[in-house]
């Protein structure tokens, strides 16, 4: 390896983590805490419902991701002008939405929190796409980590700190002071390296039509897609009703909110940095079954704390075992998602594959309440767990998969 190339990657770690903490900072803002913020201006709680369908935007995101891929700005490259437009389009919206009133414009507040959405989409298509071609094979599991970590901790900000500074502070407040968040994801785009693989499509039919082929066309591409679809169905499912869970056993809004917003994050951030060291050793598919069978014996542990009861101690240590796990899970499956990217196409591959990826935590689990009712807790458990097994018995075919060069 040259000089020169080791010095562009000197970079390459804590771009990956300021980058997504830009990607991640936005979600809450537009779902959980917007809900919050309706509710305490009395807005009708079925309007409210609605409301969840300005994130649209994030499972439709391949629509417009050729476009991206496709053309370059002026100013900052391919991928770092893309990533400066969005931060700006980001904060300048946050801004707006704090200036809001749900009281009077509803409709007017709607349209900005999409517009949040729309740019928060743009931005993670071209920011998965930067972090695949600027990292090499070998660097992938431990920048999907920091990704990931530094995604998780975006959340936290926007989502439990935003709630507290609302107690604390108007609401015109809180939205300032995340709309300035954006600023260093702004700053980095002119900082951090363009990357040095991957090349823009010549034509605009080409951006949007050679994604598509490329991976219908692989080997193996159909049991591809149905892993990605269903690697995380069984965390999915643990996770879909775990606050519910909690306060059936009897604890706290305060107790469950530390649990998982506390010790539940420490530990899925601590689970992957280590999957990503491991990583750096490991090949892939090594990961990815070892990871894989890690969280599905995780999603078991519930089962204990169902038959235990109302147990502080062992809710703490079952949401931490299970994050740390998922961890190690998301690290690896977020690394497949990278190599699956052909440096050609990356952006509007990576969107395809994590809108396919969004369907286990959306339309996939919809019938978890059904089943709880069918099969108690107990059950449910248990049923999570032996999701994981469709998704195991594929990594079997692993080799058979043709994976693109991203030498």
């Amino acid at each position: 390896m040259s000089q020169e190339t080791s010095r562009l990657k000197l970079p390459s770690l804590p771009a990956v983590m300021i980058f997504g903490f830009a990607s991640g900072l936005p979600l809450a803002l537009t779902a959980s805490t917007l809900q919050a913020w309706l509710q305490g201006a009395g807005v009708d709680i079925r309007l409210i419902g609605l409301l969840s369908l300005v994130g649209l935007p994030y499972n439709l995101k391949f629509i417009w991701s050729p476009l991206l891929d496709r053309f370059s700005l002026p100013v900052g490259g391919r991928r770092r002008g893309w990533i400066a437009l969005s931060q700006l389009a980001l904060g300048c919206s946050l801004a707006a939405m704090a200036y809001a009133d749900p009281a009077r414009s509803l409709v007017g507040l709607s349209l900005l929190a999409l517009a949040v959405a729309f740019f928060s989409a743009s931005a993670d298509i071209v920011i998965d796409a930067y972090r695949t071609e600027l990292l090499e094979e070998r660097q992938a599991g431990l920048g999907a980590s920091f990704h990931v970590g530094a995604y998780r901790c975006a959340m936290l900000v926007a989502g439990a700190f935003a709630l507290w500074l609302s107690d604390h502070a108007s609401w015109k407040t809180v939205y300032l002071a995340m709309a300035a968040l954006t600023l260093p994801g702004l700053f980095l785009a002119f900082l951090a390296p363009e990357p040095p693989r991957g090349g823009a499509p010549r034509t605009l039919r080409e951006a949007v039509v050679e994604p598509f082929r490329d991976l219908l066309l692989r080997r193996g591409a159909w049991e591809v897609l149905l892993f990605v679809a269903i690697f995380k169905l069984g965390d999915m499912f643990a996770t879909a009703l775990t606050v519910p869970f909690l306060k059936d056993l009897g604890f706290t809004n305060t107790q469950i909110g530390v649990a998982t917003k506390g010790v539940g994050l420490i530990s899925l951030i601590v689970g992957g940095v280590l999957g990503g060291f491991l990583m750096r050793r490991w090949t892939l598919r090594r990961a990815l079954i070892t990871f894989g069978l890690v969280q599905a014996v995780a999603n078991l542990l519930p089962l204990a704390l169902s038959l235990a009861g109302h147990s502080h101690p062992l809710m703490l240590a079952v949401l931490g075992g299970e994050n740390f796990c998922w961890g190690l899970g998301t690290t690896a499956y977020t690394a497949l998602l990278m190599r699956l990217c052909d440096l050609r196409n990356t952006a509007t591959q990576y969107a395809v594959l994590s809108s396919l990826m969004a369907l286990s935590r959306t339309v996939l689990v919809a019938p978890a309440g059904w089943i709880k009712a069918a099969a108690g807790w107990p059950g449910y458990f248990i049923f999570a767990a032996c999701l994981a097994i469709p998704g195991l018995l594929l990594l079997k075919r692993f080799d058979r998969w043709q994976l693109p060069d991203q030498a």
